[in-house]
This record gives structure tokens, sequence and C-alpha cells, in this order.
């Protein structure tokens, strides 16, 4: 899978929020997007995934226009995740229920990502009464138990204690460890960015300022605009 971004631009109340002339990304890959509040980091990921539509522009995939074929192969992560008043296995197995995979599977499927996200004890609690962590937790084991080819995640591991980030890291990386899926992932810790993701985007008024390798982009900024960024962030956290 490889999305095209050309010439997007995104606009509300006639301000542009979002202004990318063209930009790739492909598949294998972990992309950590950072940026200062308001910089268009979550608007850009809406608009991946179709939930708004652009002002301007065209974004394609495999490059083709979109089609909702590509939705069935996506999953969007939003930093405050919507879980139904059930079961914690009830929330995660629906996109499998709605995929209409067999009991059998959906029941090895379900037990075998509890295990890994380490939830076994939050298994059968009423999802809607979690903590702010764990329900991040459960709300990424939904995302990714139907396999995406694209995963949109916005803060995954906000609101989570050091273990609980330590575990959603390395599920991530496992999750691309065969190079053949794309993650795009907004973060705003550094520290983060440059342990989990190949290449970082930095984003300010809705405008790439800069991008490369995770090591190159955080260690050596080309921008003075960054420089203060990651100064500041390094001081803050």
């Amino acid at each position: 899978m490889e999305i095209t971004l050309k010439n997007i631009k995104k606009s509300y109340n006639h301000k542009t929020v979002l202004n990318i002339p063209d930009f790739r990304f492909t598949k294998g890959k972990i992309y950590g997007i950072i940026g200062p509040n308001g910089a268009g980091k979550s608007t850009l990921l809406k608009t991946i995934a179709r939930l708004e539509a652009l002002s301007e522009g065209e974004i394609l995939y495999n490059h083709q226009p979109f089609r909702k074929a590509i939705l069935k192969d996506m999953t969007y992560l939003t930093q405050k995740p919507f879980l139904f008043a059930a079961s914690v296995r009830e929330n995660i197995s629906y996109p499998l229920k709605f995929r209409q995979y067999k009991r059998d599977e959906i029941n090895f499927l379900v037990e075998r990502i509890i295990s890994e996200f380490s939830i076994e004890h939050l298994a059968n609690q009423l999802a809607t009464k979690l903590s702010g962590g764990e329900a991040q937790r459960v709300a990424l084991a939904r995302a990714l138990i139907f396999n995406p080819q694209i995963l949109l995640l916005d803060e995954p591991t906000s609101n989570m204690d050091p273990n609980s980030i330590e575990i959603i890291e390395k599920i991530i990386l496992k999750y691309n460890q065969n190079k053949d899926k794309m993650i795009l992932f907004i973060t705003h810790n550094v520290g983060q960015a440059k342990r989990v993701c190949d290449e970082v985007i930095y984003l300010e008024n809705g405008i790439i300022v800069e991008s490369g390798k995770a090591k190159t982009v955080i260690e050596a900024p080309k921008s003075e605009n960054l420089r203060r960024f990651l100064a500041l962030e390094y001081y803050v956290n």
C-alpha cells in the first residue's frame, strides 16, 4: 500500500489548517507525526481516513483514487476512543463479526490479542467503565484484530503509565516487523518517536516543515522552528 498526497488543502471558516503540495507514504514504515498543538496532525489523519473531506487536492491509495474497499484495510484510532457498552472481549471481537469471520476464528484471534496486550484481567469487564489508559489499550487491540494494512494512530499512548506505554510500543513494532504495513503515528513524545518510528514528519501551521529518518530529524534538525520545538519538548518531558 502507498498513499500519495497531491496538493491537499483543508480549511475551516476560510482558515487553512492543512497545506501539503506533495508527500508519499510507503508500506513497511512507521511514520511519526510531531508538531505543536493546532499544527494539523489530527486533521491529516482524518483526511487520509476519509473522516473529513479535503477542501482541495487529492489523496491517492496505490496510485488510485479512493474506493470504499480501502476502508476494509484501514483503521483509525482516536486519542479518546469510543468503546461500546459491552465487555472488553465483545468490543475487541466486533471488527471480526462485522467482517463475517467464523466463530472459531474470532475466538482464537480475540484470545490471542488479549494475551498479547496483557489485558486478560479486563476481558469480561464492561468497556465503558475502564480507566483512560485501559480503554486505550482495548481500543488498540480492537484496531489491530483484523490485521489492517494501514494503521492511523492519534496519540495511542496518551494517559498511559510507563509500563503500558512500553507494552504498546512493543506491539506496534511487532505489528510492523514483516514490513508489510503502513503506520502513521501522532505523538507528542519526541523520545517515543525516536524509539518507534522509521521516519518523522514535523508539521507546523498545516505545512510539512521537515521530514526524514527519525534519528536524523530529531538529532540534527535543519529548521530553526523544529530546533525550538524539540528543545521545548525535551524540557517539558
